[in-house]
């Protein structure tokens, strides 16, 4: 049971993590500050779903990026384009809208009073 649970669990959570990084790459970030940041707002994944997501939507023109050789490290830097912030808010009001319908699919007829 546990394992069906944690299939739907990951599905459900799949788009939501693509909508969570438009939303945090507003402001420019690198990959693993995102790791934390998606964590610490309830959006728990991995490195190995992150990369390849952020590499997908930089070439779909909804991130941009460029390195950052300032410190010993380089680092990559992301942040959304504005074709990525059309999307982001348009994700957003579709995100809302599934929530209220959702909600309606969840209420009793008592509460219907």
């Amino acid at each position: 049971m546990d394992e069906v649970f944690d299939t739907h669990l990951q599905e459900l959570r799949r788009g939501t993590v693509v909508l969570a990084c438009l939303q945090l790459l507003r402001t420019p970030g690198y990959g693993y500050g995102l790791l934390e940041d998606l964590q610490r707002h309830g959006f728990a994944t991995d490195a190995n779903t992150l990369y390849p997501l952020l590499r997908r939507l930089e070439k779909q023109e909804y991130l941009t990026s460029e390195w950052n050789t300032d410190e010993a490290r380089p680092r990559k830097f992301y942040r959304t384009s504005e074709a990525g912030t059309r999307l982001a808010d348009t994700l957003t009001t579709e995100w809302l809208a599934l929530t209220e319908a959702i909600a309606t699919l969840t209420t009793t007829p008592e509460q219907e009073s």
